[in-house]
Parts: C-alpha cells; structure tokens; sequence
C-alpha cells in the first residue's frame, strides 16, 4: 500500500490544483477581462471554460501512472488514454476559438454573424485534431485520407441537393449579394431581415417576426432586391396632390421644411441630403408632385411616411392649402316612356 501513497497522492493534488484553479483564479481572471473590457475575452474564456480542471487532473493522473507501481503494458495504455483526452481537449478549446473569433470578426463587419463560416471554420479544427491525434498515436493517416477523399466522391454523388445548398451559401457570403442583416425582397413577395447563413438555409425574418426559410440554391438563382445595397440609406418617395388655386412655391417651401423637420426626428446624419419636391402632372382635381426624402433604413419608411403625413396635413391646414379628392358630377337625363 505504501507504493500507492506517491501515485494517489499526486492524483489528489492535481484534483485539488484543479478545483482552485476552476473555482478562484480562473473565475477572478474571467471578472477581470470582463472589468477591463478586453477584446475577445468572452470567446477566450468560453472555450476555456472546465478546461484547467481537466487539465490540472490529467497531470496529477499521468503523473501518478508515472509513479504507479503497474506494469509497463498497462502505463503505456493509460499514457495513451491520457494523452488522448488532453489533445482531444486541446482540439476542442482551439475549434472553439476560432469558430468564436470567426462569428466576432464577420459580427463587425457584417453586422452579424452567418454560421456557415464560423461551423466550417470549427469543422475544418477538429478534423486536423483528429488527424492529429490519430498520428500522435502511431495511426496511419495517409490510407485514412486517400479512403475518405474517394468515399467523399460517392458521398457528394449522393448529397447534390446539400452540397448546392452549401456551395451557394458560401457564394452568397463571399459575393456579399446578401449578408447578415440586410433586408431583403424575393420575387416571390417574402420580405425581411436575413439573420443568419446556414450550411443549407438562410433564414430571414419578417417585420411580423415570422422566420422565413429559404435554402441556399434557391435564393442564389432568385431575383430580389437588396435595401442594404450598395447603402442601407434609401430615398423615401411620397406622391401628393394639390388644389390648382394653391401657390405652387410656398407649397414647395412648406413641403420642404415638412420634410426637414422629419428627416431630424428620425435621421439627424442625412440631413445634409436635403429633401425636394418635383411637380409632374396636371391632374383631373390636382396638381400632383412627388416628395423625395432620405431615411436611414427601409423599415424607417414607415415612421417618416406616417410623420410626414401628421405634419403636413397640421401645416397644409394652417396655410390654406387643400389637398382635393375626386368629385365626379353625374348628370341624370329623365326621358318621357313610349
């Protein structure tokens, strides 16, 4: 028994050593990154998150294999298991990583994040870890990757509708025709904000909040527009009428600082874009123009067409300006019965 005592002694400390490396320093390290405001750290201490009490443990165990009194047959296996367990936590720390700092770079430049990039990114980790591993313990890579490069050809044979749908995706992304956060309208009427990229849909979600899932192939072959290209600034248009006694320039004036007056409620940054009218039409009751107005989003013009309309009509009232209906006069002939 006294042979035990080194073994389980140094398996002991390392549980220990683990439990206070977890609960105190790992914890205040982890408050401290968050105070300090330190980029990325979220991600870092994520993937880092019961990782020094595995890894505390593993040392204390393999140290106690070394000590153990065992058979050589049997330290080697164990060696094995543990080295196994630490590099397959290694690989899951830097999949998790990198798949984190992936979804944190396209977050900053594309407004959001398109799991597509960020689960290949990870996938593409594990899948040398475990190439790795497999070689760490003496396995013979070379046939495993020859053997899967032809079973990927009957796969892919298989999987043409999946493969589609991820290569598309990967178009998508690259191309920039469609990112994460813009708004989007497809031919087939659905409208609203992509919130992510899939390896086999992008999902899009409606101002109702409803998601909207379209694969991949379909929305690389489909006609749409997107209202975040080439700006998320779009020009907000209002088609208005006037009676034909109005004085046309102070309609013009007041129409402008109408819209003015809007455009600092709800877009303060475009306000160097200033608004404009263009008469273009002698109609059957009005003289009609069009207003022309810049809004940050397309959502935004909702508010400004619904604030444009309260002060105008408020300001039109105030001046003496009509905005006229359609009046039809229907003459009706009466005409004696044979």
């Amino acid at each position: 028994m006294t042979d035990w005592i080194l073994p389980l002694g140094l398996l002991l400390f390392g549980l220990i050593t683990g439990v206070i490396g977890e609960k105190f320093i790992f914890k205040k390290l982890e408050k401290f990154a968050v105070k300090k405001e330190i980029p990325g750290s979220h991600i870092i201490f994520k993937a880092l998150r019961r990782m020094p009490f595995i890894w505390f443990t593993l040392a204390g165990l393999s140290a106690a294999i070394v000590s153990a009194p065992l058979k050589p047959d049997i330290i080697i296996l164990l060696q094995r298991i543990t080295k196994i367990a630490f590099l397959s936590s290694v690989t899951l720390v830097l999949a998790n990583l990198v798949s984190g700092f992936v979804r944190l770079y396209t977050h900053k430049t594309e407004r959001a994040t398109a799991s597509l990039i960020a689960n290949l990114a990870k996938a593409c980790v594990l899948v040398l870890g475990a190439l790795l591993l497999l070689q760490t313990l003496g396995i013979e890579i070379t046939p495993i990757v020859t053997t899967l490069g032809i079973s990927g050809l009957a796969v892919g044979l298989a999987l043409q509708d999946t493969l589609a749908n991820i290569f598309s995706g990967f178009y998508l992304i690259i191309s920039k025709q469609v990112r994460t956060g813009d708004y989007v309208k497809l031919d087939a009427g659905q409208e609203g904000y992509v919130t992510d990229i899939t390896w086999r849909n992008t999902t899009i979600r409606e101002l109702s909040n409803n998601v909207i899932i379209v694969p991949n192939s379909k929305l690389a072959s489909a006609i749409f527009t997107n209202y975040h290209l080439p700006a998320k600034e779009i020009t907000l248009t209002m088609k208005v009428g006037v009676s034909y006694d109005s004085d046309l320039e102070e309609v013009e004036r007041i129409t402008v600082e109408v819209a003015k007056e809007v455009m600092r409620e709800i877009a303060p940054e475009l306000i160097v874009n200033e608004p404009y009218i263009r008469f273009h039409t002698f109609g059957d009751f009005s003289i009609d123009y069009t207003l022309y107005m810049r809004v940050s989003e397309y959502f935004d013009q909702r508010i400004g067409k619904h604030l444009f309309i309260k002060k105008l009509h408020k300001r039109y009232q105030q001046a003496g300006i009509s905005i006229p209906f359609p009046v039809r006069t229907v003459y009706v002939q009466n005409s004696d019965k044979v």
